[in-house]
Protein backbone atom coordinates (compact mmCIF):
# COMPACT_ATOMS: atom_id res chain seq x y z
CA UNK A 1 0.00 0.00 0.00
CA UNK A 2 1.18 3.62 -0.44
CA UNK A 3 2.06 6.09 1.77
CA UNK A 4 -0.89 8.13 1.24
CA UNK A 5 -3.39 4.84 2.00
CA UNK A 6 -1.62 5.16 5.56
CA UNK A 7 -1.68 9.00 5.96
CA UNK A 8 -5.56 8.48 5.21
CA UNK A 9 -5.74 6.03 8.14
CA UNK A 10 -3.81 8.35 10.49
CA UNK A 11 -5.86 11.00 10.25
CA UNK A 12 -8.20 11.24 13.19
CA UNK A 13 -10.28 14.72 13.20
CA UNK A 14 -12.19 16.04 15.97
CA UNK A 15 -13.39 14.20 18.85
CA UNK A 16 -17.12 16.09 17.92
CA UNK A 17 -17.44 17.81 14.51
CA UNK A 18 -20.94 19.42 14.14
CA UNK A 19 -20.83 19.48 10.36
CA UNK A 20 -20.05 16.01 10.59
CA UNK A 21 -22.61 15.31 13.00
CA UNK A 22 -25.26 16.95 11.29
CA UNK A 23 -24.96 15.16 7.93
CA UNK A 24 -24.64 11.74 9.86
CA UNK A 25 -27.76 12.74 11.83
CA UNK A 26 -29.72 13.16 8.17
CA UNK A 27 -29.50 9.11 7.94
CA UNK A 28 -31.29 8.90 11.07
CA UNK A 29 -33.82 11.70 10.12
CA UNK A 30 -35.86 9.02 8.01
CA UNK A 31 -36.41 6.66 11.67
CA UNK A 32 -37.03 9.99 14.04
CA UNK A 33 -40.05 8.58 15.05
CA UNK A 34 -37.92 5.73 16.41
CA UNK A 35 -35.74 8.05 18.27
CA UNK A 36 -38.46 10.01 20.13
CA UNK A 37 -39.73 6.67 21.11
CA UNK A 38 -36.29 6.09 22.51
CA UNK A 39 -35.52 8.70 23.94
CA UNK A 40 -38.68 8.81 25.63
CA UNK A 41 -37.98 5.42 27.45
CA UNK A 42 -34.75 6.52 28.03
CA UNK A 43 -36.50 9.16 30.52
CA UNK A 44 -38.49 6.86 31.80
CA UNK A 45 -35.97 3.69 32.21
CA UNK A 46 -33.01 6.81 33.76
CA UNK A 47 -35.89 7.70 36.40
CA UNK A 48 -36.44 3.87 37.53
CA UNK A 49 -32.88 3.32 38.39
CA UNK A 50 -32.68 6.63 41.18
CA UNK A 51 -36.03 6.12 42.10
CA UNK A 52 -35.18 2.87 43.89
CA UNK A 53 -32.94 4.33 46.49
CA UNK A 54 -35.29 6.46 47.01
CA UNK A 55 -38.14 3.74 47.79
CA UNK A 56 -34.81 1.79 50.03
CA UNK A 57 -35.02 4.96 51.61
CA UNK A 58 -39.05 4.97 52.60
CA UNK A 59 -38.88 1.16 53.75
CA UNK A 60 -36.22 2.12 55.74
CA UNK A 61 -37.17 5.09 57.89
CA UNK A 62 -40.61 4.91 57.21
CA UNK A 63 -41.63 0.92 57.83
CA UNK A 64 -38.67 -0.95 59.20
CA UNK A 65 -37.90 1.61 61.80
CA UNK A 66 -41.87 1.86 62.44
CA UNK A 67 -41.73 -1.69 62.54
CA UNK A 68 -44.34 -1.88 59.65
CA UNK A 69 -44.33 -4.85 58.19
CA UNK A 70 -47.33 -4.16 56.04
CA UNK A 71 -45.99 -0.94 54.76
CA UNK A 72 -42.79 -3.09 54.21
CA UNK A 73 -44.30 -5.77 52.00
CA UNK A 74 -46.19 -2.78 49.82
CA UNK A 75 -42.60 -0.98 49.31
CA UNK A 76 -41.06 -4.29 48.67
CA UNK A 77 -43.95 -4.70 45.69
CA UNK A 78 -43.81 -1.22 44.88
CA UNK A 79 -39.77 -2.21 44.53
CA UNK A 80 -39.90 -5.05 42.40
CA UNK A 81 -42.62 -3.73 40.07
CA UNK A 82 -40.29 -0.88 39.35
CA UNK A 83 -37.50 -3.41 38.28
CA UNK A 84 -39.89 -6.06 36.09
CA UNK A 85 -41.39 -2.35 34.41
CA UNK A 86 -37.37 -1.44 33.44
CA UNK A 87 -36.75 -4.45 32.16
CA UNK A 88 -39.78 -4.31 30.34
CA UNK A 89 -38.76 -0.91 29.22
CA UNK A 90 -35.23 -2.20 28.61
CA UNK A 91 -36.07 -4.66 26.27
CA UNK A 92 -38.08 -2.24 23.69
CA UNK A 93 -35.52 0.49 24.68
CA UNK A 94 -32.64 -1.69 23.36
CA UNK A 95 -34.47 -3.54 20.47
CA UNK A 96 -35.29 -0.35 18.84
CA UNK A 97 -32.05 1.19 19.29
CA UNK A 98 -30.31 -1.63 17.28
CA UNK A 99 -33.39 -1.81 15.18
CA UNK A 100 -32.56 1.66 14.63
CA UNK A 101 -28.36 1.29 13.99
CA UNK A 102 -28.99 -1.75 11.89
CA UNK A 103 -31.63 0.29 9.16
CA UNK A 104 -29.30 3.50 9.13
CA UNK A 105 -26.26 1.00 8.19
CA UNK A 106 -27.67 -0.59 5.60
CA UNK A 107 -29.40 3.05 3.75
CA UNK A 108 -25.29 4.06 4.49
CA UNK A 109 -24.14 1.34 3.07
CA UNK A 110 -25.94 1.09 -0.06
CA UNK A 111 -25.72 4.47 -0.66
CA UNK A 112 -22.15 4.14 -0.70
CA UNK A 113 -22.34 0.97 -2.91
CA UNK A 114 -24.67 3.22 -5.42
CA UNK A 115 -22.33 6.02 -5.51
CA UNK A 116 -19.15 3.84 -5.71
CA UNK A 117 -20.46 2.26 -8.87
CA UNK A 118 -21.24 5.52 -10.58
CA UNK A 119 -17.65 6.69 -10.64
CA UNK A 120 -15.48 6.55 -13.33
CA UNK A 121 -12.46 4.51 -13.62
CA UNK A 122 -10.39 7.73 -13.20
CA UNK A 123 -11.22 7.45 -9.77
CA UNK A 124 -10.30 3.59 -9.39
CA UNK A 125 -7.11 4.09 -11.52
CA UNK A 126 -6.06 6.39 -8.37
CA UNK A 127 -7.68 4.55 -5.32
CA UNK A 128 -6.66 1.25 -3.72
CA UNK A 129 -9.47 -1.32 -3.42
CA UNK A 130 -8.48 -1.92 -0.16
CA UNK A 131 -9.50 1.28 0.71
CA UNK A 132 -12.84 1.45 -0.54
CA UNK A 133 -13.86 -1.84 0.78
CA UNK A 134 -12.69 -0.55 4.00
CA UNK A 135 -15.01 1.93 3.85
CA UNK A 136 -17.93 0.30 3.28
CA UNK A 137 -17.30 -2.22 5.74
CA UNK A 138 -14.96 -1.35 8.51
CA UNK A 139 -16.02 2.82 8.69
CA UNK A 140 -19.39 2.31 8.29
CA UNK A 141 -19.14 -0.47 11.02
CA UNK A 142 -17.38 2.01 13.14
CA UNK A 143 -20.98 3.96 13.07
CA UNK A 144 -23.09 1.52 14.07
CA UNK A 145 -22.00 1.77 17.43
CA UNK A 146 -22.97 5.62 17.17
CA UNK A 147 -26.18 5.03 15.90
CA UNK A 148 -27.16 2.33 18.00
CA UNK A 149 -25.85 3.27 21.20
CA UNK A 150 -24.09 6.13 21.14
CA UNK A 151 -26.46 8.75 19.78
CA UNK A 152 -29.47 7.22 22.11
CA UNK A 153 -28.06 5.80 24.52
CA UNK A 154 -25.80 9.16 25.60
CA UNK A 155 -29.51 10.45 26.80
CA UNK A 156 -29.70 7.77 29.38
CA UNK A 157 -26.29 8.40 30.60
CA UNK A 158 -27.11 12.54 30.99
CA UNK A 159 -30.65 11.82 32.59
CA UNK A 160 -29.18 9.16 35.13
CA UNK A 161 -26.77 11.44 36.44
CA UNK A 162 -29.79 14.60 36.32
CA UNK A 163 -32.29 12.28 38.26
CA UNK A 164 -29.85 11.05 40.92
CA UNK A 165 -29.19 14.89 41.07
CA UNK A 166 -32.22 15.67 41.79
CA UNK A 167 -33.14 12.46 44.15
CA UNK A 168 -30.07 13.70 46.16
CA UNK A 169 -30.78 17.53 46.30
CA UNK A 170 -34.33 16.75 47.45
CA UNK A 171 -33.38 14.38 50.08
CA UNK A 172 -30.26 16.17 51.90
CA UNK A 173 -28.85 19.78 50.08
CA UNK A 174 -25.40 19.75 52.74
CA UNK A 175 -24.78 15.83 52.34
CA UNK A 176 -25.44 15.79 48.38
CA UNK A 177 -22.64 18.86 48.28
CA UNK A 178 -20.21 16.75 50.13
CA UNK A 179 -20.37 14.06 47.52
CA UNK A 180 -20.01 15.97 44.57
CA UNK A 181 -17.08 17.18 46.27
CA UNK A 182 -14.92 14.84 44.57
CA UNK A 183 -16.26 15.81 41.21
CA UNK A 184 -13.62 18.55 40.41
CA UNK A 185 -10.74 15.94 40.54
CA UNK A 186 -13.52 13.45 38.43
CA UNK A 187 -13.98 15.66 35.53
CA UNK A 188 -10.10 17.17 35.46
CA UNK A 189 -9.02 13.14 35.55
CA UNK A 190 -11.90 12.46 32.50
CA UNK A 191 -10.15 15.12 30.45
CA UNK A 192 -6.71 13.84 30.73
CA UNK A 193 -7.88 10.05 29.99
CA UNK A 194 -9.59 11.50 27.01
CA UNK A 195 -6.73 13.21 25.98
CA UNK A 196 -4.31 10.27 26.26
CA UNK A 197 -6.57 7.93 24.72
CA UNK A 198 -7.19 9.49 22.23
CA UNK A 199 -3.35 9.80 20.53
CA UNK A 200 -3.20 6.12 21.80
CA UNK A 201 -6.17 5.50 19.24
CA UNK A 202 -3.86 7.02 16.45
CA UNK A 203 -1.51 5.01 17.19
CA UNK A 204 -3.28 2.12 16.86
CA UNK A 205 -5.54 3.03 13.61
CA UNK A 206 -1.73 3.56 12.02
CA UNK A 207 -0.67 0.19 13.07
CA UNK A 208 -3.91 -1.70 11.89
CA UNK A 209 -3.54 0.02 8.80
CA UNK A 210 -0.26 -1.17 8.16
CA UNK A 211 -0.46 -4.49 9.40
CA UNK A 212 -3.79 -4.89 7.15
CA UNK A 213 -1.98 -3.57 3.53
CA UNK A 214 1.04 -6.02 4.84
CA UNK A 215 -1.27 -8.57 4.77
CA UNK A 216 -3.67 -7.96 1.79
CA UNK A 217 -0.50 -7.32 -0.19
CA UNK A 218 1.46 -10.46 1.35
CA UNK A 219 -1.34 -13.01 0.90
CA UNK A 220 -2.28 -11.65 -3.06
CA UNK A 221 1.50 -12.23 -3.51
CA UNK A 222 1.44 -15.68 -1.78
CA UNK A 223 2.81 -17.62 -5.00
CA UNK A 224 5.90 -15.23 -5.31
CA UNK A 225 6.66 -15.43 -1.63
CA UNK A 226 6.79 -19.00 -2.05
CA UNK A 227 8.58 -19.44 -5.38
CA UNK A 228 11.77 -17.28 -3.43
CA UNK A 229 11.48 -18.90 -0.61
CA UNK A 230 10.93 -15.27 1.36
CA UNK A 231 8.65 -16.53 4.25
CA UNK A 232 10.95 -16.09 6.80
CA UNK A 233 12.17 -12.55 5.73
CA UNK A 234 8.31 -11.58 5.55
CA UNK A 235 7.24 -13.39 8.53
CA UNK A 236 9.83 -11.39 10.38
CA UNK A 237 8.51 -7.86 8.78
CA UNK A 238 5.11 -8.74 9.83
CA UNK A 239 6.20 -9.69 13.03
CA UNK A 240 7.79 -6.14 13.49
CA UNK A 241 4.73 -4.80 12.23
CA UNK A 242 2.76 -6.68 14.44
CA UNK A 243 4.58 -5.87 17.81
CA UNK A 244 4.09 -2.06 16.89
CA UNK A 245 0.42 -2.65 17.30
CA UNK A 246 0.40 -5.13 19.67
CA UNK A 247 2.74 -2.05 21.74
CA UNK A 248 0.18 0.44 20.41
CA UNK A 249 -3.01 -1.52 22.00
CA UNK A 250 -1.17 -2.20 25.21
CA UNK A 251 -0.97 2.08 25.51
CA UNK A 252 -4.05 2.10 25.17
CA UNK A 253 -5.29 -0.60 27.37
CA UNK A 254 -2.91 0.92 30.27
CA UNK A 255 -4.67 4.56 30.06
CA UNK A 256 -8.25 2.59 30.65
CA UNK A 257 -6.88 0.42 33.34
CA UNK A 258 -5.68 3.50 34.97
CA UNK A 259 -9.07 5.31 34.98
CA UNK A 260 -11.36 3.38 35.70
CA UNK A 261 -9.68 2.10 39.32
CA UNK A 262 -9.49 5.59 39.59
CA UNK A 263 -13.21 6.40 39.08
CA UNK A 264 -13.53 3.43 41.30
CA UNK A 265 -11.19 4.90 43.96
CA UNK A 266 -13.28 8.39 43.92
CA UNK A 267 -16.30 6.66 44.27
CA UNK A 268 -15.00 4.72 47.34
CA UNK A 269 -13.91 8.13 48.68
CA UNK A 270 -16.89 9.72 47.61
CA UNK A 271 -18.58 6.66 49.91
CA UNK A 272 -15.89 7.36 53.12
CA UNK A 273 -17.43 11.13 52.76
CA UNK A 274 -20.79 10.43 53.01
CA UNK A 275 -20.37 7.41 55.82
CA UNK A 276 -18.50 10.32 57.94
CA UNK A 277 -20.51 13.45 57.19
CA UNK A 278 -24.01 11.24 57.14
CA UNK A 279 -23.27 9.05 60.21
CA UNK A 280 -22.37 12.45 62.37
CA UNK A 281 -25.89 13.91 60.76
CA UNK A 282 -27.25 10.50 62.52
CA UNK A 283 -25.71 10.91 66.02
CA UNK A 284 -26.61 14.65 66.03
CA UNK A 285 -30.22 13.42 64.93
CA UNK A 286 -30.24 15.79 61.67
CA UNK A 287 -30.18 12.94 59.58
CA UNK A 288 -31.98 9.47 59.42
CA UNK A 289 -30.36 5.97 57.99
CA UNK A 290 -32.88 5.64 55.27
CA UNK A 291 -30.93 8.86 53.70
CA UNK A 292 -27.55 7.80 54.29
CA UNK A 293 -28.25 4.37 52.89
CA UNK A 294 -30.02 5.89 50.25
CA UNK A 295 -27.04 8.17 49.73
CA UNK A 296 -24.32 5.39 49.16
CA UNK A 297 -26.76 3.60 46.42
CA UNK A 298 -26.58 7.01 44.62
CA UNK A 299 -23.15 7.43 44.71
CA UNK A 300 -22.27 4.22 42.79
CA UNK A 301 -25.21 4.36 41.11
CA UNK A 302 -23.26 8.27 39.71
CA UNK A 303 -19.72 6.79 38.65
CA UNK A 304 -21.46 4.25 36.56
CA UNK A 305 -22.84 6.38 34.08
CA UNK A 306 -19.67 8.92 33.96
CA UNK A 307 -17.54 5.39 32.73
CA UNK A 308 -20.43 4.97 30.54
CA UNK A 309 -19.64 8.41 28.46
CA UNK A 310 -16.32 7.78 28.91
CA UNK A 311 -16.45 5.00 26.54
CA UNK A 312 -19.18 7.00 24.36
CA UNK A 313 -16.51 10.00 24.01
CA UNK A 314 -14.53 6.64 22.54
CA UNK A 315 -17.74 5.72 20.25
CA UNK A 316 -18.16 9.16 18.90
CA UNK A 317 -14.54 9.56 18.31
CA UNK A 318 -14.11 6.50 16.33
CA UNK A 319 -17.35 7.68 14.73
CA UNK A 320 -15.88 10.80 13.70
CA UNK A 321 -12.81 9.65 12.02
CA UNK A 322 -14.68 6.98 10.33
CA UNK A 323 -17.69 9.28 8.86
CA UNK A 324 -14.96 11.61 7.76
CA UNK A 325 -13.53 9.23 5.53
CA UNK A 326 -16.74 8.06 4.08
CA UNK A 327 -18.32 11.30 3.51
CA UNK A 328 -14.78 12.18 2.10
CA UNK A 329 -16.31 9.37 -0.78
CA UNK A 330 -19.65 10.07 -1.16
CA UNK A 331 -18.10 13.82 -2.10
CA UNK A 332 -16.26 12.54 -4.51
CA UNK A 333 -17.52 14.09 -8.07
CA UNK A 334 -15.34 11.81 -10.03
CA UNK A 335 -18.66 10.79 -12.56
CA UNK A 336 -18.47 10.59 -16.37
CA UNK A 337 -21.71 12.85 -16.82
CA UNK A 338 -24.89 11.82 -18.35
CA UNK A 339 -26.19 14.93 -21.02
CA UNK A 340 -28.99 16.67 -19.46
CA UNK A 341 -31.27 16.27 -22.48
CA UNK A 342 -29.53 12.90 -24.29
CA UNK A 343 -29.97 11.55 -27.80
CA UNK A 344 -32.60 8.46 -27.65
CA UNK A 345 -31.09 5.88 -30.05
CA UNK A 346 -33.66 3.70 -31.52
CA UNK A 347 -31.52 1.38 -33.56
CA UNK A 348 -28.34 1.62 -34.89
CA UNK A 349 -26.15 0.90 -37.81
CA UNK A 350 -22.72 0.61 -36.29
CA UNK A 351 -21.05 3.53 -37.71
CA UNK A 352 -18.39 5.00 -34.95
CA UNK A 353 -16.00 7.88 -36.39
CA UNK A 354 -13.21 9.64 -34.30
CA UNK A 355 -13.01 13.52 -35.29
CA UNK A 356 -9.63 14.92 -34.44
CA UNK A 357 -9.97 13.59 -30.70
CA UNK A 358 -7.01 14.22 -28.34
CA UNK A 359 -6.82 12.08 -24.98
CA UNK A 360 -5.16 12.28 -21.40
CA UNK A 361 -5.11 10.41 -18.38
CA UNK A 362 -3.91 12.96 -16.53
CA UNK A 363 -3.15 16.55 -17.21
CA UNK A 364 -1.99 17.31 -21.02
CA UNK A 365 0.23 13.96 -20.91
CA UNK A 366 -1.85 12.31 -23.89
CA UNK A 367 -1.68 9.29 -25.20
CA UNK A 368 -3.88 9.73 -27.79
CA UNK A 369 -2.91 12.59 -30.54
CA UNK A 370 -5.23 13.76 -32.82
CA UNK A 371 -7.01 10.73 -33.98
CA UNK A 372 -9.16 10.53 -36.96
CA UNK A 373 -10.81 7.61 -38.68
CA UNK A 374 -13.86 6.28 -39.58
CA UNK A 375 -15.05 2.55 -39.59
CA UNK A 376 -18.31 1.66 -41.52
CA UNK A 377 -21.31 -0.35 -40.67
CA UNK A 378 -20.20 -4.20 -40.55
CA UNK A 379 -16.41 -3.55 -41.08
CA UNK A 380 -13.76 -5.29 -38.98
CA UNK A 381 -11.14 -2.66 -38.14
CA UNK A 382 -7.84 -3.98 -36.45
CA UNK A 383 -5.97 -1.87 -34.33
CA UNK A 384 -2.38 -2.50 -33.60
CA UNK A 385 0.80 -0.98 -31.95
CA UNK A 386 3.92 -1.53 -29.63
CA UNK A 387 2.46 -1.19 -26.15
CA UNK A 388 1.50 1.75 -24.65
CA UNK A 389 0.47 2.95 -28.34
CA UNK A 390 -2.77 4.37 -27.28
CA UNK A 391 -4.83 0.98 -28.50
CA UNK A 392 -6.80 0.50 -25.21
CA UNK A 393 -7.60 3.94 -24.97
CA UNK A 394 -9.83 4.20 -27.67
CA UNK A 395 -11.97 1.57 -26.19
CA UNK A 396 -11.66 3.32 -23.09
CA UNK A 397 -13.14 6.54 -24.62
CA UNK A 398 -15.39 5.11 -27.30
CA UNK A 399 -17.22 3.72 -23.74
CA UNK A 400 -17.05 6.51 -22.37
CA UNK A 401 -15.31 5.01 -19.62
CA UNK A 402 -13.15 8.47 -19.90
CA UNK A 403 -14.12 11.17 -21.66
CA UNK A 404 -12.30 13.10 -24.20
CA UNK A 405 -9.99 16.23 -24.01
CA UNK A 406 -10.56 17.30 -27.55
CA UNK A 407 -12.54 16.57 -31.10
CA UNK A 408 -15.50 14.49 -31.40
CA UNK A 409 -16.47 10.99 -31.32
CA UNK A 410 -19.80 9.39 -33.26
CA UNK A 411 -22.00 6.30 -33.52
CA UNK A 412 -24.19 6.77 -36.52
CA UNK A 413 -23.55 10.54 -36.74
CA UNK A 414 -24.59 11.27 -33.25
CA UNK A 415 -21.74 12.76 -30.64
CA UNK A 416 -21.46 9.96 -28.20
CA UNK A 417 -21.09 12.73 -25.44
CA UNK A 418 -24.92 13.77 -25.82
CA UNK A 419 -26.07 9.79 -25.49
CA UNK A 420 -26.56 8.49 -22.40
CA UNK A 421 -23.85 6.25 -21.08
CA UNK A 422 -26.44 3.13 -20.26
CA UNK A 423 -28.18 3.65 -23.83
CA UNK A 424 -24.11 4.22 -25.61
CA UNK A 425 -23.25 0.44 -24.13
CA UNK A 426 -26.38 -1.74 -24.35
CA UNK A 427 -25.11 -1.36 -28.50
CA UNK A 428 -21.12 -2.56 -27.58
CA UNK A 429 -19.72 -5.67 -26.20
CA UNK A 430 -15.94 -6.51 -25.01
CA UNK A 431 -13.79 -9.16 -24.71
CA UNK A 432 -10.85 -8.31 -22.55
CA UNK A 433 -7.48 -9.96 -22.11
CA UNK A 434 -7.83 -10.24 -18.80
CA UNK A 435 -11.01 -11.72 -18.38
CA UNK A 436 -12.77 -11.01 -14.93
CA UNK A 437 -15.57 -13.75 -13.57
CA UNK A 438 -18.05 -12.83 -11.01
CA UNK A 439 -18.74 -15.52 -8.01
CA UNK A 440 -22.25 -17.61 -9.12
CA UNK A 441 -22.32 -20.25 -11.81
CA UNK A 442 -21.35 -20.06 -15.52
CA UNK A 443 -25.10 -19.70 -16.75
CA UNK A 444 -25.06 -15.81 -14.42
CA UNK A 445 -21.21 -15.17 -15.54
CA UNK A 446 -23.00 -15.20 -19.59
CA UNK A 447 -25.97 -13.66 -18.61
CA UNK A 448 -24.77 -11.44 -15.77
CA UNK A 449 -28.29 -12.21 -14.46
CA UNK A 450 -29.78 -10.76 -17.04
CA UNK A 451 -33.75 -12.14 -16.98
CA UNK A 452 -33.90 -11.07 -20.47
CA UNK A 453 -31.94 -13.51 -21.77
CA UNK A 454 -32.84 -16.84 -21.89
CA UNK A 455 -31.21 -20.03 -21.32
CA UNK A 456 -31.18 -21.13 -24.96
CA UNK A 457 -29.90 -17.99 -25.76
CA UNK A 458 -26.92 -18.99 -23.04
CA UNK A 459 -26.24 -22.26 -25.03
CA UNK A 460 -26.53 -20.75 -28.49
CA UNK A 461 -23.91 -18.21 -27.79
CA UNK A 462 -21.86 -20.99 -25.63
CA UNK A 463 -22.11 -22.99 -28.77
CA UNK A 464 -21.13 -20.55 -31.36
CA UNK A 465 -17.47 -19.72 -29.29
CA UNK A 466 -17.10 -23.47 -29.06
CA UNK A 467 -17.20 -23.14 -25.01
CA UNK A 468 -20.14 -25.79 -24.94
CA UNK A 469 -17.55 -28.27 -25.53
CA UNK A 470 -15.86 -27.86 -21.72
CA UNK A 471 -18.73 -26.68 -20.01
CA UNK A 472 -20.57 -30.27 -21.16
CA UNK A 473 -17.87 -32.01 -19.30
CA UNK A 474 -18.37 -30.08 -15.94
CA UNK A 475 -20.64 -32.35 -13.45
CA UNK A 476 -23.22 -29.10 -13.19
CA UNK A 477 -22.73 -27.87 -16.80
CA UNK A 478 -24.38 -24.62 -17.18
CA UNK A 479 -25.23 -24.49 -12.97
CA UNK A 480 -21.71 -25.02 -12.70
CA UNK A 481 -19.99 -22.61 -9.15
CA UNK A 482 -17.91 -20.71 -10.39
CA UNK A 483 -15.38 -19.71 -7.25
CA UNK A 484 -13.76 -16.15 -7.09
CA UNK A 485 -12.05 -14.89 -10.54
CA UNK A 486 -13.07 -18.03 -11.94
CA UNK A 487 -10.38 -19.44 -10.08
CA UNK A 488 -10.97 -22.95 -11.11
CA UNK A 489 -11.12 -22.20 -14.63
CA UNK A 490 -8.45 -22.50 -16.79
CA UNK A 491 -7.50 -19.14 -18.92
CA UNK A 492 -8.49 -20.23 -21.82
CA UNK A 493 -11.75 -21.53 -20.90
CA UNK A 494 -12.18 -18.03 -18.83
CA UNK A 495 -11.91 -16.49 -21.98
CA UNK A 496 -14.37 -18.63 -24.00
CA UNK A 497 -17.11 -17.68 -21.31
CA UNK A 498 -16.59 -14.16 -21.74
CA UNK A 499 -17.21 -14.79 -25.38
CA UNK A 500 -20.39 -16.17 -24.44
CA UNK A 501 -21.13 -13.28 -22.64
CA UNK A 502 -20.33 -10.74 -25.19
CA UNK A 503 -22.30 -12.47 -27.87
CA UNK A 504 -25.30 -13.06 -25.30
CA UNK A 505 -26.40 -9.26 -25.63
CA UNK A 506 -26.25 -9.54 -29.18
CA UNK A 507 -24.05 -6.45 -29.82
CA UNK A 508 -24.03 -4.09 -32.91
CA UNK A 509 -20.44 -3.35 -32.29
CA UNK A 510 -18.23 -5.81 -30.82
CA UNK A 511 -14.53 -4.87 -29.06
CA UNK A 512 -11.93 -7.39 -28.53
CA UNK A 513 -9.14 -6.29 -26.74
CA UNK A 514 -6.37 -8.90 -26.66
CA UNK A 515 -9.32 -11.81 -26.91
CA UNK A 516 -7.06 -14.11 -27.83
CA UNK A 517 -3.86 -13.65 -26.78
CA UNK A 518 -4.59 -15.82 -23.44
CA UNK A 519 -5.35 -19.25 -25.27
CA UNK A 520 -3.61 -21.99 -26.92
CA UNK A 521 -3.43 -22.47 -30.79
CA UNK A 522 -6.38 -25.01 -31.15
CA UNK A 523 -8.86 -22.90 -28.60
CA UNK A 524 -7.49 -19.65 -30.77
CA UNK A 525 -8.50 -21.68 -34.53
CA UNK A 526 -11.93 -22.54 -32.61
CA UNK A 527 -12.42 -18.61 -31.71
CA UNK A 528 -11.20 -17.59 -35.09
CA UNK A 529 -14.05 -19.68 -36.66
CA UNK A 530 -16.65 -18.42 -34.30
CA UNK A 531 -15.85 -14.85 -35.02
CA UNK A 532 -15.84 -14.84 -38.79
CA UNK A 533 -19.32 -16.46 -38.12
CA UNK A 534 -19.99 -13.65 -35.44
CA UNK A 535 -18.65 -10.43 -37.04
CA UNK A 536 -21.37 -10.69 -39.79
CA UNK A 537 -23.90 -7.73 -40.16
CA UNK A 538 -21.75 -6.36 -36.69
CA UNK A 539 -18.79 -3.36 -36.64
CA UNK A 540 -15.66 -4.75 -35.05
CA UNK A 541 -12.88 -3.13 -33.42
CA UNK A 542 -10.09 -5.74 -32.64
CA UNK A 543 -6.96 -5.08 -31.14
CA UNK A 544 -4.21 -7.79 -31.34
CA UNK A 545 -0.61 -8.52 -30.63
CA UNK A 546 -0.93 -11.61 -33.01
CA UNK A 547 -0.78 -9.98 -36.58
CA UNK A 548 -1.93 -13.75 -37.74
CA UNK A 549 -5.52 -13.07 -36.18
CA UNK A 550 -6.32 -9.57 -38.18
CA UNK A 551 -5.38 -10.73 -41.78
CA UNK A 552 -8.39 -10.58 -42.85
CA UNK A 553 -9.72 -7.11 -41.46
CA UNK A 554 -11.12 -4.64 -43.59
CA UNK A 555 -8.60 -2.19 -42.10
CA UNK A 556 -6.20 -2.03 -39.95
CA UNK A 557 -4.87 0.97 -37.89
CA UNK A 558 -1.01 1.42 -36.93
CA UNK A 559 -0.86 3.35 -33.74
CA UNK A 560 2.74 4.83 -32.92
CA UNK A 561 2.95 7.42 -29.60
CA UNK A 562 -0.77 7.70 -29.72
CA UNK A 563 -0.91 8.73 -33.57
CA UNK A 564 -1.92 7.36 -36.10
CA UNK A 565 1.29 6.64 -38.78
CA UNK A 566 -0.53 3.52 -40.67
CA UNK A 567 -3.87 2.92 -42.44
CA UNK A 568 -4.53 0.25 -44.53
CA UNK A 569 -5.45 -3.84 -45.51
CA UNK A 570 -2.92 -6.48 -44.63
CA UNK A 571 -1.24 -6.73 -47.92
CA UNK A 572 -1.01 -3.00 -48.31
CA UNK A 573 0.66 -2.08 -45.10
CA UNK A 574 3.16 -5.14 -45.99
CA UNK A 575 3.51 -3.36 -49.25
CA UNK A 576 4.79 -0.18 -47.40
CA UNK A 577 7.20 -1.67 -45.46
CA UNK A 578 6.77 0.75 -42.39
CA UNK A 579 5.85 -0.25 -38.88
CA UNK A 580 3.18 -3.01 -39.32
CA UNK A 581 6.02 -4.43 -41.52
CA UNK A 582 8.70 -4.22 -39.20
CA UNK A 583 6.01 -5.90 -36.45
CA UNK A 584 4.82 -8.59 -38.72
CA UNK A 585 8.90 -9.55 -39.90
CA UNK A 586 9.20 -9.75 -35.96
CA UNK A 587 6.79 -11.69 -35.16
CA UNK A 588 7.20 -13.84 -38.10
CA UNK A 589 11.04 -14.30 -36.91
CA UNK A 590 9.37 -15.06 -33.47
CA UNK A 591 7.46 -18.22 -35.04
CA UNK A 592 10.35 -19.48 -37.08
CA UNK A 593 12.68 -19.49 -33.55
CA UNK A 594 10.06 -21.26 -31.79
CA UNK A 595 9.49 -24.04 -35.53
CA UNK A 596 12.85 -24.11 -35.33
CA UNK A 597 12.94 -25.29 -31.62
Amino acid sequence: MSQDYHSEEEVLGKAYDSHLMKRLLAYIKPYRKYVIFAILMNIVVAALGPLRPYLTKIAIDDYIAASDYNGLIIISLILFASLLFQAVIQFFLTYYTQYLGQKTLYDLRTQLFTHTQKLALKFFDKTPIGRIVTRVTNDVEALGELFSSGIVMVFSDVFIIVWIFVFMFFMDINLSLVTLSVLPVLIYGTFLFRKKVRESYRDVRLHLARLNSYMQEHITGINVVQIFRKEKDELKKFSNINNDYRQANIKSIFYYAIFYPGVELLSSIAVGLIVWYGGGGIIRGSLTIGVLFAFIQYTEMFFRPIRDLSEKYNIMQTAMASSERIFKLLDNKTFVKNPENPVKLERIKGEIEFRNVWFAYNDENYVLKDISFKINPGETVAIVGHTGAGKTSIINILTRFYDINRGTILIDGNDISRIDKKELRKYISIVLQDVFLFSGTIKTNINMDNDGIEYDKIIESSKFVGADRFIKTLPAQYDEIVKERGATLSVGQKQLISFARALAYDPKILVLDEATSSVDTETEILIQKAIENLLVGRTAIVIAHRLSTIQTADKIIVLHKGEIRETGNHQELLTKRGIYYKLYQLQYKDQEIVKAV
